[in-house]
């Protein structure tokens, strides 16, 4: 812990940088920064992305669509790169006010529909194809709900304890500690839910599964943070399980790589404009 209390002022101002890394990204006020018109492909849905936990989640739905054989679910996806202040561009924030990844434009039915959050990309994408969101009003909310434990579930794992134990510029025991115990406790809830089921939301692979897995899954497989050894992430059997099978599947395997910039050069994508670039 510092040596000295940290003392809030009066009126907070935003003097520096909050320092670590990702630091460019966070800034106190909302729009466009500069002027950057979005390319647009030859696909009716325009996707613009980068391969976080977040943009997986939507790569990976429309690769099941089109395993599924959902021809109008083609689609581009270009990459915007957060580090360099592309989600600030002028035709980003047209699409998305909040200036965060992913984006989708669905240009098939005249005047684009601007789709943001990936949550939201998701209960689309569902409602228009009509897969991987139960009809049945039990099943659906059933889903649903596991949908929005995510969302709001998410931003303690990577906000809070991926940016105080991977990324801040120190660390320090308490937000650290605090963030690793809620972790846990969501590991946990998950753990109990599979425990019984064999997908999320039950017997069917759902957007909940598909939300859900980015984060979670990559959690238990030692692909975020390097904090598997720290959280005994081996202790969740279930989750463990359920990550490994939705890890094995083809159309994951291929949204995994779209929009990606780091890893084994094999597993990326930088952009995907046709099925081939996949191969």
């Amino acid at each position: 812990m510092p040596d000295t209390p940290y003392i809030p002022p009066k009126v907070w101002t935003h003097e520096a940088p909050s320092g670590g890394k990702f630091a460019s990204i966070n800034r106190p006020t909302a729009g466009a920064t500069h002027d950057k018109p979005l390319p647009v492909g030859k696909h009716p849905l325009q996707l613009y992305s980068l391969a976080t936990p977040n943009g997986v989640k939507v790569t990976i739905m429309l690769e099941e669509l089109l395993a599924l054989g959902h021809a109008g679910a083609e689609y581009d996806a270009w990459l915007i790169r957060i580090g360099d202040g592309d989600q600030f561009g002028s035709g980003f924030v047209e699409i998305n006010p909040n200036s965060k990844i992913p984006a989708l434009a669905d240009h098939s039915e005249g005047t684009p529909v601007r789709v943001f959050e990936s949550g939201s990309i998701l209960v689309y994408l569902a409602e228009k194809f009509g897969a991987f969101l139960p009809t049945e009003p039990r099943a659906r909310t059933e889903t649903l709900n596991w949908l929005f434990w995510q969302m709001g579930s998410a931003p303690f794992l990577g906000g809070g304890f991926g940016h105080f134990y991977a990324y801040a510029p120190e660390k320090y025991e308490y937000p650290i500690n605090r963030y690793a115990m809620e972790v846990k406790r969501q590991l946990d809830v998950l753990d109990r839910q599979l425990a019984e089921r064999r997908y999320i939301a039950g017997d069917d692979y759902t957007i909940a599964d598909m939300a859900i897995w980015p984060w979670y899954g990559g959690l238990v497989r030692g692909e975020l943070y390097e904090a598997g050894e720290f959280l005994s992430v081996h202790d969740y059997k279930h989750v463990q399980r359920w990550a490994a099978e939705i890890g094995e599947r083809p159309a994951v395997i291929r949204g995994r790589k779209v929009n990606r910039t780091w890893g084994e050069e094999s597993q990326q994508v930088p952009e995907r404009h046709d099925a081939a670039d996949l191969d």
